[in-house]
């Protein structure tokens, strides 16, 4: 064996995380297999980034395995093994290999299909290039996990014999030592495959989603963290873990993960429609033309040009009529001692300086024919120049910032009629995501299947009332349905949901049940990072925040939401007004994002749960002195869908062991609008 570990440079091959590195994640969970299965045989010295470019990624392969000082035994790159137009990856290494390694490729493969059929469109390519093995690895985190973990063991002796160690002394021993210093034997190989690739997909729901039934108060028998193990659904219930592993995070620092793991918003370009609506502002609006365009009239009446005295008390003849219709010109220009007949927001004839109102004068004499006027005395004293008249860029000039970056266009705020007004037909905006809502487990049924429900059998009140809630604030829903309790369909599910929405909503799944996966197939199976999977608060304790590697369109790695909520509805609806919303409202550039909280007088005593902050449903309204006053809509259980009905706040109330007190003062955080009276 070589002393010491073994060196492994990684190449991750990604144009959008050359850009940004903070964009990658396989660099993280490659490092883990390399550490935790590689049982101290490998040394990661060196890490590099590149675009999807042939040229940049030999040329760095060619840096460590040609010239490198350090002495690279493994190189390992990630990323670009695809069908894409982008993916380059196995035909810039293929072309650096001096000798191919098929059998690697093809344990790779093996395991992978073990996993899932679209394997098949991976093209891992492996090798050696002078006395350094090179593999090439897919560029999701999940894939590139499972392909060096199917081939983890066996590297470090390709490895020594590529750099030139003694055939005849490493095989002695036979086969047998060979498994042994891998770490493998022939019996052992084919369980641990299966082991491994199963990912818990043999599951079902042990949670409930409450639709029809709650529980009382939870008893705890040990302190959390007194029995700490990771949970592997594919272990079975005797071996799940007793105690989440994952740290439960206070509301304040969850919203914290939001924030830093929410992708930014997208800026995309939009017409200035009715579609506008609810839309953001990605960059400043100037007008393209002066409001108004022309000399207006602002009243209906004469339009006169003043002596410099300001006496035009008499009798004048009317020459000319001037009405708010487009297109008119060549009017005749008004001389001292003449007026015209003018409409509001009419155009002043040429000459005009001021516009006396049509009650401050009295019509003396008309045309022959009785339909015109002909001679009108005007009753004023002091006229200045300028009176009722609208300048030309009086209310908007050329070129003003009418709307800044950052304004949200509403429907009642008059931010259309000014786009309007101005000129602007297009505008920049940062895009709404679309979410997805997808219920889980063979219990759940649809809520208006018809007849009655069978023994275990639960209606899906939740993804109704969370796709409500979604369109309420503005958003595109797609309706995901519900995905049964089989081998990979959840998988499946959530990876068909990632490919046409933005942020995926579930519910249920999430809790301490045998069969609760929604977590370990975000981990597992998605390769996703599960930021917080547990929440100090009442009611949805189980929220879990996650966001998953994809690539879009383009081939480009991205990263999108996934929020799963506890099953029971209130539970879910909390927490999607809680936590979902503001992670929306950022990916919209709506701020600050969230609830709006106002402070309110508890209008009766509160009772208070003794460990953990309360997300108390109530009704805020007026009261007759003027002050917000909020009253309990009732029973708080998590399954009592009915605690939600009327409500339009959330009250934050403390942990405590005595009752909050009449006419105390908390924060509310309103859901919909404040009633006049309770």
């Amino acid at each position: 064996m070589a002393e010491g570990p073994l060196k492994v440079a990684l190449l991750i091959v990604s144009t959008t995380a050359a850009k940004d590195p903070s964009t990658d994640s396989s660099q993280v969970v490659l490092s883990n297999v390399l550490e935790k299965e590689g049982v101290g045989k490998w040394e990661l010295i060196d890490t590099k980034i590149v675009s999807d470019v042939v040229v940049q990624i030999q040329r760095q392969i060619m840096l460590w395995a040609d010239v490198g000082a350090e002495g690279v035994h493994l190189i390992v790159t990630t990323g670009g093994t695809g069908f894409a137009t982008s993916d380059n990856t196995p035909e810039a290494v293929s072309a650096l290999l001096h000798k191919q390694a098929p059998g690697l490729v093809h344990g790779m493969l093996a395991a992978s299909l073990d996993v899932t059929p679209f394997a098949m469109m991976s093209r891992p390519v492996a090798g050696v290039r002078n006395r350094t093995v090179i593999v090439t690895l897919p560029g999701s985190p999940k894939g590139a996990k499972e392909n060096l973990e199917a081939i983890i063991k066996m590297l470090p002796h390709a490895c020594l014999q590529a750099a030139g160690a003694d055939s005849r002394t490493l095989h002695a021993g036979g086969v047998k030592k060979l498994e042994a210093d891998a770490g493998i034997s022939s019996d052992q190989r084919h369980a641990h495959s299966h082991a491994h690739h199963d990912h818990g997909h043999s599951h079902g729901h042990g949670h409930s989603h409450g639709h029809g039934h709650g529980h009382g108060n939870l008893v705890r028998h040990t302190a959390p963290g007194a029995n700490p193990m990771s949970n592997d659904p594919s272990l079975g219930p005797s071996r799940r873990s007793r105690e989440s592993p994952y740290p439960m995070l206070s509301v304040d620092d969850a919203l914290q993960k939001i924030r830093e793991h929410t992708p930014a918003p997208e800026i995309v370009t939009s017409k200035v429609d009715t579609s506008l609506i609810g839309r953001v502002l990605a960059e400043s609006v100037s007008a393209r033309e002066h409001v108004p365009g022309f000399r207006a009239s602002i009243v209906d009446g004469y339009a006169v040009v003043v002596p410099e005295d300001g006496k035009m008390s008499g009798v004048f003849p009317v020459v000319s009529v001037s009405h708010a219709a487009p297109g008119e010109s060549g009017m005749k220009s008004l001389k001292e001692g003449e007026i015209a007949r003018i409409t509001t927001g009419a155009p002043l004839p040429p000459g005009a300086t001021s516009v006396i109102m049509v009650e401050d004068t009295v019509l003396k004499t008309m045309t022959d024919d009785g339909k015109e006027e002909k001679e009108v005395e005007i009753i004023a004293d002091d006229v200045q120049e300028g009176e009722n008249i609208r300048e030309v860029g009086s209310d908007i000039e050329a070129e003003d910032v009418v709307l800044s970056k950052g304004e949200l266009v509403s429907a009642v705020g008059g931010e259309i009629g000014l786009l309007a007004a101005v000129g602007v037909a297009e505008v920049k905006t940062y895009r709404k995501p679309i979410i997805g809502v997808l219920s889980t487990g063979d219990e759940i049924v649809h809520h208006d299947r018809p007849g009655d429900l069978r023994l275990g059998e639960v209606r899906d009140t939740n993804r109704i009332t969370l796709m409500c809630a979604a369109r309420e604030q503005g958003f595109e829903v797609v309706d995901l349905g519900i995905a049964a309790d089989k081998p990979g369909t959840l998988e499946q599910t959530l990876c068909d949901a990632l490919r046409r929405v933005d942020l995926v909503i579930t519910s249920g799944g999430v809790s301490m049940g045998e069969l609760d996966l929604l977590k370990p197939t975000v981990e597992r199976s998605l390769g996703g990072t599960i930021h917080f999977g547990r929440v100090s608060m009442k009611p949805g304790k189980p929220t879990t925040f996650a966001t998953v590697p994809v690539k879009n369109d383009a081939g480009e790695r991205i990263s999108k939401v996934i929020f799963s909520l506890p099953g029971n509805p209130a539970s879910a609806l909390v927490t999607f007004h809680l936590f979902v919303l503001p992670s929306l409202h950022q990916m919209s550039g709506i701020s600050p994002a969230g609830l709006t909280k106002v402070p309110v007088f508890l209008a009766h005593d509160f009772p208070l749960d003794k460990s953990r902050p309360e997300y108390h449903r109530a009704v805020a309204a007026v009261d007759e002195n003027g002050r917000l006053v909020a009253t309990s809509t009732g029973g708080q259980r998590s399954s009592k869908v009915g605690s939600l009905r009327g409500a339009n706040c959330l009250l934050c109330l403390p942990s405590g062991k005595e009752p909050m007190k009449k006419g105390t003062k908390v924060d509310a955080l309103l859901m919909g609008g404040v009633r006049s009276e309770l």
